[in-house]
């Protein structure tokens, strides 16, 4: 972790401590995950790794040090605990014969509604 000063309003405070918190977390060389969740955590982080793999997050939301490092923990817990659950295989689906004959009759009354609006025969 290491303190850097936030930037935006908040005056004399912003300008002489360096409240906000950047944590750097070594996501290809933790030996506390597992590769799969290595994986999906990576896919996750998206722009917040670097190109050795060190996902950082930034906290500068609260005015002390100590805010700011519990709420950049919490979003890395958060985040490690998004990855660690597995996805779910997508099985795909066929359309019920239920399903298939309503949309027929559904197509075929929209269709018969349709040709009465057309122009009539005097035969």
């Amino acid at each position: 972790m290491t303190f850097v000063r936030a930037s935006g309003p908040g005056g004399q405070n912003v300008n002489k401590v360096s409240t906000a918190v950047q944590l750097r977390f070594d996501v290809r060389k933790s030996r506390l995950l597992r590769d799969d969740v290595r994986r999906r955590l990576l896919a996750l982080a998206g722009n917040r790794v670097t190109q050795d793999g060190v996902l950082i997050i930034t906290s500068s939301v609260h005015r002390t040090q100590d805010a700011n490092r519990t709420e950049a923990r919490a979003r890395l817990d958060e985040l490690i605990a998004r990855a660690e659950v597995v996805p779910k295989d997508r099985r795909p689906s066929r359309p019920t014969l239920g399903s298939k004959v309503r949309r027929l009759t559904a197509k075929s009354q929209r269709s018969a509604s349709k040709k009465l609006r057309g122009r009539t025969n005097d035969d």
